[in-house]
């Protein structure tokens, strides 16, 4: 810090010196052009984070009948019912990781029917479909095997 004159009324304020703003660390002057650019950094990257797509997403969490959440569960989407009930044509699949959750990423905004079986269990005859997905959304469910 600057120290304050004999000859000086009052010392400047902390942070300040001959009226200006300076950096208390390295007391240097902040002027204005780095100012700006800081600004305009700032707007920049803020910009380009607001304008990241998002694209349509389901998370699928599966349980046993005990509520248990089941790792490595095959899972399967269908875009319809036909396809659903022949099992065939599946739109996506994937397998639970360790917490039961598998994410499919970059769907289409509509209903899905969900195949999912680990072993002996499964959720065949339940007529699993999801809700109508929402757009640029992670979307959330839950299906329980027995």
């Amino acid at each position: 810090m600057y120290g304050c004159a004999p000859h000086q009324p009052a010392c400047p304020a902390e942070g300040q010196r001959d009226g200006r703003h300076v950096n208390t660390s390295t007391h240097q002057p902040i002027t204005m052009k780095r100012t700006t650019h800081i600004f305009f950094l700032l707007s920049l990257v803020l910009s380009l984070y607001g304008f990241q797509l998002i694209k349509t997403q389901l998370n699928i969490t599966v349980r046993n009948d005990l509520g248990n959440t089941v790792e490595g569960a095959t899972v399967r989407l269908f875009e319809n019912e036909v396809d659903y009930n022949k099992e065939e044509n599946a739109a996506a699949e994937g397998s639970t990781d360790e917490k039961g959750v598998v994410k499919f990423k970059d769907l289409k905004d509509i209903a899905y029917f969900v195949l999912v079986e680990k072993d002996d269990l499964n959720n065949f005859g339940g007529g699993e479909q999801t809700g109508k997905l929402e757009a640029k959304r992670i979307n959330k469910v839950t299906i329980v095997i027995q």
